[in-house]
Formats: C-alpha cells, structure tokens, sequence
C-alpha cells in the first residue's frame, strides 16, 4: 500500500522544479517594479537626442496621446526638440491601395540606407471608424527594411483624422529629425484628401500610379497632379512593361497642360519595378535634382516658411475644436439641442448659434 502511495505522488509532484518562495516572490516583484518604471520627461529627451529609437517611441506615444498629462509632456519635448529640426528631407508617398507603396518604400528605403542615410518611414495605416481598429501592418510588409540599424518605422492609425493622415504626424516629424533622421518618408492611406495635409509637411511629393488598371484617368484630377513633383508608374516589369510606357507618356502629356510650379521645377514621370528592384535609383536623382534646384532658387526654404504659417493656423484651429467640445457645458447644451432637433424644434443652423454661443 505504501508502495503505492508512493508511486502516484511521484506522478503528482516533481522534486527540484519548484523555487523559494522568496526568490520567486522577490523576482515577481522586481518584474512588476521594472514594468512601472518609466524615464522622467528630461531623461526621454536625452535619449531620444542621443538617437536611442526606444525613446523615440516613447515620445511620439505620448505625442499620440490624448490624457492631458501626455499632451504636457508632449509639449516639453516638441519645444526641446525644436532647435535640432529641419535637418532632414520630408518626402510624400501617395498611391491607390494596391499600387506597391509598401514594397516600393522597402526597396527605396534600402537604397537610401546603402547612401548612408537615416531614414524615418512614418506609415498612416487605415483603420475603422466604428472601431477604431487598425491593422499596423507596415513592419511585417516591410520585413528587411525594419532590420536595418539606421532605420525607424513608425506605423499610426489614421482613425478619423482628414483623410487618413495621423493627427500627431507633424510632430513626429520633429521628433523624428530630433533623434538624427536625415531622410523622413510620409506613406498616406490612398489618394483623397490627404496628400493635401502630406503636401503641407513635406518638401517633395511623390505619386505612385499603376498601369493598365483604369488609373490613367484618374491621374488626369487636377488638385493630385499639380502637387506631384515626380510620377512613378510602378509595376513596369513583364507583360506589364509595354503599358507601363504609354502611361509614361500619357502623364507627361497631361502634365503639360498645367501651368508652371512656384518652385520653377518641372515634373517628371518614371517607370519602376519595386519587386524587381528596378528604377529606384532614378528617383532618387530626380529627387536629389529638385532638392538642389529648389535650394539654390530659395524656393525650398520658403516653402518650410509656408508650411510653418500653414501648421500654425491648424494647429489653432485644432485647439479651439478640443477645448470646445471639451467643455462640460458645451457638451450638456449639444446633447439639449440634438434632441431638439431630433423632434424637430430647432435647425442645425440654430442649434449650432445656440452652442458657439453657449455661455453658462
């Protein structure tokens, strides 16, 4: 019987697997301690000036906040990051869902890398505007370029900000710059109205196109064409090739039909295969062509001075919206006049005087 007894506690319990219970203990709180530990706002600028990209994150985290003590803290390190900006070249990267962007912006990156440069990649991700949910999905995409050392991609939900371009994205830019990033790429969710806000906050605008797919035409919109400083037709290899170099052509001919840029730079159309690796290295030229162009005619700090006054008014604007509908009697007096106009007692255009009005 003892035998027996014996042979199922060995089944049950193992000798030597378990630790002291003061080890463990000690251990789990030591683990708990390190979790909550977190740097003081002067430690993160340190940092982040000292290119550490885990203090980057951190900062364009509480960046992204909307708790008032993250926006405060924010605040401090936007204003220490300050002097150490506008060191960088922004670019803009736009295209319909499907044209590449992702592959074309590994294979780019990876070129700007090999030149030596330190490239920021700040991907708008789409998300839900019932859930909010995003699926952040840029770093899988970009699998061999989030490898490099002198690399930082940084992928944000667009929730409902305009047209998909993150709230924050401007002052990740700095921060960005701050921690030594020499080159920053702006990769939007689609074409719509968010190459208008890229075009804002970046030095030279980029438009992905495919060929053979019906998006010849939509290349003919005005607003999109006349802020592309480059076109590139993507996918231009294979069966593909012949159509890649009509589209070519065709852009070129509706690029003539708009009238010159204030820069005094003349848009140019390539061909490229990202999956291929191919014609990437052209469109770094073109870009390092316009840098050095709009450079030596002023054109490009003076559009820095315009994107500065631009980002002001908008940033005013923002504010305004937040504290006002932030405002606990506001928001009483707008659940009031919502009920009155669902039962029909008041207009939208009353009911919106009643509120800009709205004093307790």
């Amino acid at each position: 019987m003892a035998k027996t007894t014996k042979h199922i506690n060995s089944l049950t319990e193992k000798e030597g697997v378990s630790q002291p219970d003061s080890l463990s203990k000690k251990s789990a709180e030591q683990l708990k301690k390190n979790r909550k530990q977190k740097p003081s706002v002067q430690q993160l600028i340190e940092d982040l000036v000292n290119k550490d990209k885990t203090a980057l994150s951190r900062a364009i985290t509480l960046v992204e906040s909307n708790a008032p003590k993250h926006q405060q803290q924010a605040k401090e390190i936007i204003e220490a990051c300050l002097p150490l900006v506008n060191k960088s070249i922004r670019i803009g990267i736009t295209g319909v869902p499907g044209v590449g962007k992702s592959t074309f912006i590994e294979q780019f990156g990876k070129l700007l890398v090999s030149k030596n440069k330190k490239v920021a990649v700040l991907a708008v991700d789409p998300s839900s505007s019932l859930s909010k949910g995003s699926i952040l999905g840029d770093k899988t995409r970009m699998e061999d370029l989030v490898k490099e050392p002198n690399v930082f991609i940084r992928p944000s939900a667009s929730g409902s900000s305009l047209g998909g371009v993150a709230r924050k994205t401007r002052e990740t830019i700095i921060l960005c710059e701050a921690a030594g990033f020499d080159t920053i790429i702006i990769e939007t969710v689609g074409v719509g109205q968010s190459e208008t806000a890229v075009h804002s906050m970046t030095d030279f605008f980029l438009l992905l196109k495919l060929a053979g797919a019906g998006d010849e035409l939509q290349g003919i919109k005005r607003g999109i064409m006349e802020m592309a400083d480059a076109i590139v037709i993507n996918k231009a290899d294979g069966e593909n090739v012949k159509a890649a170099r009509l589209a070519k052509t065709e852009f070129n001919r509706a690029l003539h039909l708009y009238p010159p840029k204030d820069s005094g730079w003349t848009p140019q159309t390539v061909t490229c295969s990202a999956t291929k690796n191919e014609g990437i290295d052209d469109i770094w030229s073109i870009i390092s062509d316009y840098i050095s162009e709009t450079s030596e005619n002023g054109y490009f700090q003076q559009k820095r001075k315009e994107q500065n006054k631009f980002w002001l008014i908008q940033t005013i604007e923002q504010r305004l919206k937040s504290d006002f509908f932030g405002n606990n009697s506001v928001a009483k007096e707008l659940e009031n006049q919502l009920k009155l106009l669902d039962s029909g007692k008041t207009t939208p255009f009353e009911a919106a005087a009643i509120l800009l009005n709205f004093r307790e």
